[in-house]
């Protein structure tokens, strides 16, 4: 099939498909005698699962390995269970990251409803140095 059909089969954008063939992710495909991309039937399962992946927070690279161990013929779901930990920990941590810099924006933000415009000084004394 054409690009476009298996962009209009997936949902995946056209350029999205070569990026990802330029990245690696998807073989690729055959040429047809006029030198268009002739993708077989299974390209489209290949694109759904990267959407997912990607969906459920797993960088191209992870994505790329656990593609790698599936075309080897091996059961990538041991590596898929590990990069899901690994990128559970790090939303984990940017969670935190994000609720301590929201307890300090409240706390600037007390601070300048109590400011006097009048008041202000150097840069701006709402937000201390």
């Amino acid at each position: 099939m054409k690009i476009g059909e298996l962009a209009a089969i997936t949902g995946v954008p056209t350029k999205t498909i070569r990026y990802w063939e330029a990245e690696g992710l998807v073989p690729d495909p055959s040429r047809t005698p006029a030198g268009h991309r002739d993708y077989a039937r299974d390209a489209a399962d290949r694109l759904t699962f990267i959407r997912s992946a990607q969906t459920a927070g797993l960088t191209l690279g992870q994505i790329g390995q656990i593609l790698a161990i599936s075309d080897r013929g091996s059961a990538p779901c041991e590596h898929v269970a590990a990069a899901v930990e690994q990128r559970l920990a790090e939303v984990d941590a940017r969670i935190a990251e994000l609720e301590a810099t929201r307890g300090h924006l409240q706390a600037v933000s007390r601070r300048a409803a109590r400011q006097d415009p009048a008041d202000c000084e150097g840069f701006c004394s709402i937000i201390p140095t």
